[in-house]
C-alpha cells in the first residue's frame, strides 16, 4: 500500500508540472521581436510623423537630414547603416540594392546612383543604449554633374540579420520630363482566368504614379469590358521597366479582341499602346486542330490511291532495235540507175 500510495502522489505531481507549463505562454523568438525601429527624426518644436525623407537641392549642393533610432529592449543595440540606390522589381515593387564592396570607389567614378551620395561619417555603426532612443545625422552630397530629376535612394538600418528601409525621395534643381510608354500589350488565359498584360516604362526624369483605362473590342460579340479606369498599385521610377497585369474575368470565350490601353500620369504623360488575339476555347481548339489533322491524311491516302492506280511506265525501246508495238515492216528499195555504188 506506501508503494502504491507514493506512484499515486508522483503521478499528481507530474500532471500539476505538465498543466503548468502547457498554461505558461510561449516566448516569442528574439528574432521575431527586433526591437528596435529606424525613422526620420522630427524638430524639436514638431510632432508630425514624416514616412520618408524628402531633400531637393542643386548640383553640387550638401544635404542634411536626421535618422531617429529607437531601442525598446533591455539589451544594448549595435545597428549599421548605409545608403542604398532604390529601383523597380519586374512586377513593379521598391527595391533596394544590397550592399556591394567597392562602392565608394563607383561613387567617386559616378557610376553609382544617390544611395552613394548618403554618408554617415565615422557613425555607420551605433551603439544604441537600452530603452534609448538615438538621433544620427547623414549628409547627402549631390555630384555636380548630376542630372536634373528625381533621384530615388534609402536609407538602411542593419542588426542581427533584421534590416530596416526608410526611403529617401531627393530632387535634383533642373528641368523635370514626365513621359512613359506602354509596350508588349497582350491578352493571355482564357475565360476567368484572362488577363491583360502590359509593360510600363518610364522615360522621363520624375518618378510617376500611372493611371490605366482599358477599352476592349470584339469582332463578333460585345465583350465585357475589363476596369476601365484605375491606378495600378506601383510607382514607376525613372529609367524602369515593369511587367503588370489586368485580371478579365469577362473575357469571350470564342472571338478575336483588340483590347486598347491608355496611360496617364500628373505632368503630362500619356501613352496609348493595342494588342489583338483569337480567343478560342481549348475543346474547340483541339477539335479544330485534330480535324485538320484528319482532313490532312484523308487527302494524303487519296493521292496515294490515284497514283497506285496508274499503269507503269514500260522500258524505252532500245536505238534501232524494235518497238514495243511489233516489228516495223521494211521500207521500199528504190534502185536508181546511174546511181554511184
Amino acid at each position: 500500500m506506501p508503494v502504491l500510495h507514493s506512484l499515486r502522489r508522483a503521478a499528481v505531481v507530474l500532471l500539476l508540472a505538465a498543466a503548468t507549463l502547457y498554461a505558461a505562454p510561449a516566448r516569442p523568438a528574439a528574432a521575431d521581436e527586433p526591437g528596435w525601429t529606424a525613422e526620420p527624426a522630427t524638430g524639436a518644436a514638431s510632432t508630425a510623423v514624416r514616412p520618408y525623407f524628402y531633400l531637393a537641392g542643386a548640383p553640387g549642393t550638401v544635404l542634411e537630414d536626421r535618422l531617429a533610432l529607437a531601442n525598446t529592449t533591455d539589451r544594448e543595440r549595435t545597428i549599421t547603416l548605409r545608403g542604398a540606390d532604390a529601383y523597380n522589381t519586374a512586377d513593379g515593387a521598391f527595391a533596394v540594392r544590397p550592399a556591394t564592396p567597392g562602392a565608394g570607389a563607383a561613387a567617386a567614378a559616378g557610376a553609382a546612383g544617390a544611395g552613394s551620395w548618403i554618408s554617415f561619417g565615422t557613425a555607420t555603426t551605433v551603439k544604441v543604449p537600452p530603452r534609448t532612443r538615438a538621433v544620427v545625422p547623414f549628409t547627402l552630397t549631390v555630384p555636380p554633374a548630376s542630372p536634373p530629376g528625381d533621384h530615388p535612394a534609402a536609407v538602411i538600418a542593419t542588426e542581427g540579420g533584421h534590416e530596416v528601409g526608410v526611403r529617401v525621395h531627393l530632387r535634383v534643381g533642373g528641368p523635370t520630363l514626365a513621359a512613359l510608354t506602354v509596350e508588349d500589350v497582350a491578352v493571355r488565359g482564357r475565360g476567368a482566368a484572362a488577363v491583360i498584360a502590359y509593360t510600363l516604362v518610364n522615360r522621363g526624369n520624375v518618378a510617376l504614379t500611372p493611371e490605366l483605362r482599358i477599352r476592349a473590342e470584339a469582332l463578333v460579340g460585345e465583350p465585357a469590358d475589363p476596369p476601365r479606369g484605375r491606378t495600378p498599385p506601383v510607382e514607376l521610377l525613372p529609367g524602369q521597366r515593369v511587367e503588370l497585369t489586368e485580371p478579365w474575368p469577362g473575357a469571350p470565350a470564342f472571338d478575336r479582341v483588340r483590347v486598347t490601353l491608355t496611360v496617364t500620369a500628373p505632368g503630362g504623360a500619356r501613352a496609348v499602346a493595342t494588342g489583338t488575339r483569337w480567343l478560342v476555347p481549348w475543346g474547340l481548339a483541339g477539335w479544330t486542330g485534330g480535324g485538320l489533322l484528319g482532313l490532312g491524311a484523308t487527302t494524303a491516302a487519296a493521292l496515294y490511291l490515284v497514283r497506285g492506280r496508274r499503269p507503269e511506265p514500260g522500258p524505252a525501246p532500245a536505238p534501232g532495235g524494235p518497238s514495243a508495238a511489233g516489228p516495223t515492216p521494211p521500207a521500199p528499195h528504190h534502185e536508181l540507175t546511174g546511181a554511184a555504188r
